[in-house]
């Protein structure tokens, strides 16, 4: 259940039972003996208002608690000898929502006022015992009512500590991964990276300085080993919450597609409609998109050609990638790591991806990210 349905079902539930004691305190005051008085139109009129109160206890307790005694009091010193049934609701739900003082106060102030009232309206006389033990009951109900209320209090406050207690656990957890990760990959990648770069400079150095032609897969390489190294390095101050270097996006794709020129291809980018600022998890997936479908490009379609879109609408960013590569309609996609780490990003962001054959030949993927423009 959600907070929402679970906050409607809290206020239908307050009106319910408002209403429920608002029936019993008339049907009460109904059948009550009283004196005879001129104000048992304003009796009934506090009857129910102490009554209704109630339908707000758990956004205004204190209020409640003023409105419910007061009413108490009125419909007492106008002849009604009905309990403060709606008083003791309110002192529960304001103990329960911490305002214990404010209660007691209140609370002291209404047993004083009671019995007053009703010696006012000719309900008593200060002799009667009966009035007596009547006063002690009140004071046992307020009692029960407050301790109900504290008892509750302090559940749901050991409840909040509880969860609170578990996120922290959580983020603890989550936090010593991301560390294991980041060793593990600096220990494993970073040395291997880094002797593929140097090698590939190195070649390429030698093969300037012996005035010899550089190969362009061998400039692919030292160019793809350099970018591994940044990426590397990036992801690497993620993991450690290192934010001194600014995560990719949108604005370095044109930095992909050039990149994909190194390697051979053909490779355009166009975007459409009015650019607008994203959200940043959109900025980043873009990015990521664009980079594992080029490099997929680069190493299975054997293409001459691919294209980049991006799309802005207004409530969400389109991103396709058409190559002309050797895929046809007949082609089952082979989903691998890259092709499965896109879908995941898209989705988490509650997007869609495609992911298929072209008709004329090639292969085209298409992410479709949501875009919440007050993000």
């Amino acid at each position: 259940m959600s907070a929402g349905e679970s906050g409607v079902r809290a206020r239908f539930g307050d009106w319910a039972i408002a209403v429920g004691v608002v029936a019993a305190l008339l049907v009460t005051g109904l059948s009550g003996q009283r004196s005879d008085t001129d104000l048992a139109l304003l009796g009934y009129v506090l009857l129910t208002t102490g009554g209704l109160a109630l339908g707000v206890r758990r956004r205004a307790p204190v209020v409640v608690l003023a409105v419910t005694g007061l009413s108490a009091v009125g419909y007492q010193a106008a002849g009604f000898d009905v309990p403060a049934v709606a008083y003791l609701f309110a002192v529960y739900a304001a103990v329960r929502a911490g305002h214990r003082t404010v209660t007691v106060a209140a609370s002291v102030v209404m047993l004083a006022l009671l019995p007053l009232a009703a010696l006012a309206a000719g309900l008593h006389n200060t002799g009667e015992v009966l009035a007596h033990a009547r006063d002690a009951l009140e004071i046992a109900w307020l009692i029960a009512a407050g301790a109900a209320g504290e008892a509750l209090r302090q559940a749901e406050q050991r409840a909040d500590e509880a969860e609170r207690t578990r996120e922290e656990t959580a983020r603890r957890r989550a936090d010593e991964e991301r560390l294991r990760i980041a060793r593990e990959l600096h220990d494993s990648l970073t040395h291997q990276i880094s002797v593929i770069k140097v090698q590939a400079e190195v070649a390429v150095h030698v093969a300037r300085r012996l005035g010899d032609e550089v190969p362009p897969s061998l400039l692919a390489i030292q160019e793809a080993g350099r970018e591994a190294s940044r990426e590397l390095r990036a992801t690497l101050e993620a993991l450690r919450d290192d934010d001194t270097t600014p995560p990719r996006g949108l604005d370095d794709v044109s930095e992909l597609v050039d990149r994909a020129r190194t390697f051979g291809l053909d490779a355009t980018l166009t975007i459409e409609g009015q650019r607008h600022d994203v959200p940043t998890a959109v900025d980043r997936t873009v990015y990521r998109i664009v980079q594992e479908s080029l490099t997929n490009v680069a190493r299975h379609a054997e293409a001459a050609t691919t294209s980049v879109r991006i799309d802005f609408r207004p409530e969400s960013l389109v991103i396709r990638v058409d190559d002309d590569g050797k895929a046809t309609s007949a082609t089952v996609p082979v989903p691998g790591l890259g092709l499965l780490g896109m879908r995941e990003r898209v989705t988490a962001l509650g997007g869609r991806l495609r992911a298929e054959p072209r008709g004329e030949g090639g292969f085209t993927i298409q992410a479709e990210l949501p875009v919440d423009r007050t993000l």
